[in-house]
């Protein structure tokens, strides 16, 4: 079996389909299916049943799964070891939704740049399936995530509990369901506020970003559910207001990695993204100017 038939299989065990697949890799459905045969004639088993629905493993393909998860991490662990550039001892690859970006893991580059400048860094953002399947295949050292779900040889490390609070920009602090924006938080949230909710299943905006969310309703009004961390700042100067008796939701961040990369560099890592969370402020970074600091910048004629 070599890297390629492994990463296709893989590939095909993540989406349940070979059209699926060939996408995601960017290549012919037939160049697809010639790799499986190849590995299934390799092997003397059959691998996938296929049909209307997609493709689904035959037994045999479920003992498959653990090897070529294993085989595709040892490559990548040896291919980023290999390519290392000058200067650097070792390397690390992360992965993390969008909107876990700003500020979390753009402080932790930061971080990684002042206090681990002897490590290569690569930094990706993704959609959180196909970051925890990277994770999986080894193209993807750790992964940080909202509410994931277990996996099989993966360890899930809870990093920052947090809640999702009802804010709105009204005066008036309870529901409007005519200005309510849907913030999509992951399928977890979606399943709470439902219960919750039942009324506001046809929400007049909704939107998948938090931080696009947030912008729209500072800028236009309404109510909505964000992170208290986000909101903070605008309920402490009175832009936002609690929605009163309106439920909180658990938002949690994890870290994601498979259980035989607990090595030293990955130690050091998680510690940094700790660290982060706990001093809660962006290291090394310029803050903006005060409205007032500000005003004395503009030069008088």
């Amino acid at each position: 079996m070599d890297i390629n038939q492994a990463r296709t299989f893989l590939e095909i065990v993540h989406t349940g389909s070979f059209i699926a697949a060939a996408e995601r890799l960017h290549i012919t459905q037939t160049a697809v299916s010639a790799r499986i045969r190849a590995l299934e004639n390799l092997l003397g088993r059959r691998l996938f049943i296929r049909n209307k629905a997609g493709a689904r493993l035959t037994p045999a393909g479920e003992r498959l799964v653990r090897h070529a998860m294993t085989m595709t991490q040892v490559w990548e662990r040896a291919r980023q070891q290999v390519a290392l550039p000058a200067g650097r001892r070792d390397g690390i690859s992360i992965g993390g939704e969008a909107s876990l970006w700003d500020p979390l893991l753009t402080d932790w580059l930061v971080w990684m740049h002042r206090e681990c400048p002897e490590i290569a860094l690569r930094a990706e953002i993704d959609s959180p399936a196909s970051l925890l399947m990277r994770v999986q295949d080894g193209s993807l050292d750790l992964v940080v995530l909202y509410n994931p779900p277990s996996y099989p040889n993966l360890v899930t490390e809870l990093l920052l509990e947090e809640k999702l609070v009802l804010v709105t920009t009204s005066v008036d602090t309870t529901l409007v369901p005519e200005s309510y924006v849907y913030v999509d938080w992951g399928a977890v949230f979606g399943t709470s506020h439902q219960s919750a909710f039942p009324e506001l299943s046809s929400p007049p905006v909704s939107i998948s970003f938090g931080p696009l969310a947030l912008t729209y309703l500072l800028t236009v009004g309404g109510c909505g559910y964000f992170r208290f961390s986000a909101v903070e700042p605008f309920l402490t100067c009175g832009r936002l207001r609690r929605v009163k008796n309106a439920p909180d939701f658990s938002h949690s961040t994890y870290l994601v990695y498979a259980e035989h990369l607990d090595s030293g560099l990955l130690h050091r890592v998680r510690q940094g993204l700790k660290h982060i969370v706990a001093i809660g402020e962006r290291p090394g970074l310029p803050k903006p100017p005060t409205p007032r600091s500000r005003r004395r910048q503009v030069k008088r004629p």
